[in-house]
């Protein structure tokens, strides 16, 4: 069995393909537009959901590598194994990207069970081994993961940026993320809020700022 390289992939702006028109295809589609991809859909026919999709290109007819061009990635899920087996060995010839749902062994890469929550985003995968496996993880780390997950990660992203623009000393910089990423940061977050968290980090920030400036005074005062 192959081993994977983890890895979290940009695909925004880009053109990825789908091809199959069914439920799981659809299911795909989402997920890739989620991203910020521009899918585009290959099937002679379409289930009610892909049809009511919107924001993607649908194209009503049989698979030809000619639809390849272009491609970042690209993802087969059709109920024809040659389809299915033409879209890998079409990519692969081509060094793109290639997906073929339930047959690893047409991949690749494989899509591990994901919990998103906001910029959030754990993933656990068993290469393979057990999709059934990794589902059962991933509903249970989803209790232990809420919005507020989210919310803090949206907050950290937010301050990270801040701390980068204003800040110059890449020590205090390293500090200052390295205390406001703590578990006690992320308890502020649970127990009275976002807002409560950011006066907080600011006065972190405010503090190591000043602290840094007053040491500066000092040294050259002598």
């Amino acid at each position: 069995m192959a081993k994977y390289y983890p890895i979290l992939l940009n695909i925004q702006d880009k053109k990825c393909l789908v091809v199959g028109g069914g439920n799981v295809a659809w299911r795909k589609v989402c997920s890739l537009k989620d991203a910020g991809a521009r899918v585009t859909v290959v099937s002679p026919e379409f289930c009610p959901e892909m049809e009511k999709e919107t924001g993607i290109e649908r194209i009503q007819q049989k698979y030809e590598e000619g639809f390849l061009n272009g491609v970042l990635v690209v993802v087969a899920s059709t109920d024809d194994e040659e389809v299915n087996k033409k879209v890998y060995y079409d990519a692969v010839k081509r060094g793109i990207l290639v997906n073929v749902v339930d047959r690893p062994e047409f991949c690749s890469f494989i899509v591990p069970a994901t919990i998103l929550r906001g910029d959030l985003s754990i993933s656990i995968s068993t290469g393979g081994a057990s999709p059934s496996l990794a589902r059962n993880i991933r509903e249970s780390l989803e209790k232990q993961f809420g919005d507020e997950y989210g919310e803090f990660a949206g907050l950290l992203s937010e301050m990270r940026r801040k701390i980068l623009s204003e800040i110059s000393d890449e020590s205090i910089r390293r500090d200052i993320l390295q205390r406001i990423a703590g578990l006690d940061m992320l308890g502020i977050v649970k127990e009275k809020g976002v807002a409560e968290a950011k006066k907080k980090i600011l006065r972190i920030i405010s503090e190591k700022i000043h602290r840094k400036d007053a040491k500066n005074a000092k040294e050259c005062l002598g």
